[in-house]
């Protein structure tokens, strides 16, 4: 199939007035009349529509679209496979609640994220609308699952804007200023930063674990919630057996492990995996993302996988561009699988 790109806007970037031009300025003007001062503009253009990695303005401009809805439209605008699956959607319906009429489809993909997470123990999965929206459920699950109050995040890390998310995120510029007072029983411990800090993985989770246990108590710690890679924080990659440690240490304490991928990366969803313990049955464990488009507390975690046929590599040579450092030990380009 030609895609429809091909034969209406091009892949050329065309710039045919100032940025931004009459038109966009002209809706500039009533936008600044009627919406709130609180949502801030990225780009001063307006869109009026978009092909493939082409967004067209207003004023008729074309410029590759780089932000992506913040990295999360990874297939392209106006894919005419997804046109054809919404309309046939809305021809049929466009909302109902699940839990008050329950639809196929929503059945479907907690279907297919069954497949796809790893291990032989039953999988359910519940949908969400949003990443924070998804994490705050997961913090109810977590601390219902294990009747512990306490959770455990990382520096540099962001997790939402929501009010129990905005407490789970480190930055307080441009997220948390003023927003406060937070949700309370959240504790943040050092990220390994490689390339700063000098720590090797094991070493990064050994004052990471130490400090939970001495600030915390690991008896009081219902979940870990971790980003494999950070993006808020300058795109921090722990370094090699990071990750591994802190699993090991929550299977050993019965802590629920939340991996959670960054904002920043392509198709940016949710998945929680349950997997089981190593020979005490199963219980809640590790969470990465997942679902077309909705986010799911179920799926595979994607990077890595720690169940009884041991972890998983999946190669990142497009972050490989820093050097090591520290005589050898894993510099700020490892990946993450450990």
């Amino acid at each position: 199939m030609v895609s429809s790109i091909e034969s209406s806007v091009g892949t050329e970037r065309k710039v045919v007035t100032d940025i931004p031009g009459p038109n966009s300025q002209a809706l500039h003007l009533r936008r600044k009349a009627t919406v709130s001062a609180g949502l801030t503009v990225g780009f001063p253009v307006y869109i009026e529509r978009a092909e493939g990695a082409i967004v067209v303005d207003v004023d008729g401009n074309q410029f590759l679209d780089l932000g992506s809805g913040i990295a999360v439209t990874g297939i392209g605008h106006a894919v005419p496979a997804l046109i054809d699956a919404v309309s046939e959607q809305v021809a049929k319906f466009t909302h109902t609640c699940f839990m008050v009429t329950p639809y196929e489809s929503y059945v479907e993909v907690c279907e297919e994220l069954a497949e796809l997470t790893p291990g032989t123990f039953d999988k359910t999965s519940a949908l969400f609308n949003s990443g924070a929206e998804a994490i705050e459920n997961a913090v109810k699950i977590a601390r219902l699952a294990t009747g512990r109050p306490a959770i455990v995040v990382f520096e540099h890390a962001y997790h939402g804007r929501t009010n129990l998310t905005m407490a789970l995120t480190a930055k307080n510029m441009p997220y948390k200023d003023r927003f406060g007072p937070f949700a309370p029983e959240i504790y943040r411990v050092p990220m390994s930063y490689p390339y700063r800090d000098g720590l090797s993985g094991a070493e990064a989770a050994a004052l990471a674990i130490s400090i939970i246990e001495s600030d915390v108590g690991a008896k009081n710690v219902a979940a870990l919630l971790i980003e494999p890679i950070q993006g808020e924080g300058g795109f921090v990659v722990p370094a090699k057996g990071f990750p591994p440690g802190l699993s090991k240490w929550t299977t050993d304490n019965g802590v629920v492990l939340y991996r959670r991928r960054d904002s920043k990366r392509i198709l940016s969803h949710w998945r929680l995996v349950r997997r089981q313990s190593r020979g005490r049955g199963t219980r809640p464990g590790r969470h990465g993302e997942g679902s077309r488009g909705r986010h799911a507390l179920s799926g595979s975690d994607g990077t890595s996988r720690t169940d009884e046929r041991g972890p998983r590599r999946r190669t990142r040579g497009h972050l490989r561009w820093q050097p090591r450092r520290g005589g050898g030990r894993a510099g700020h380009n490892q990946d993450l699988a450990g």
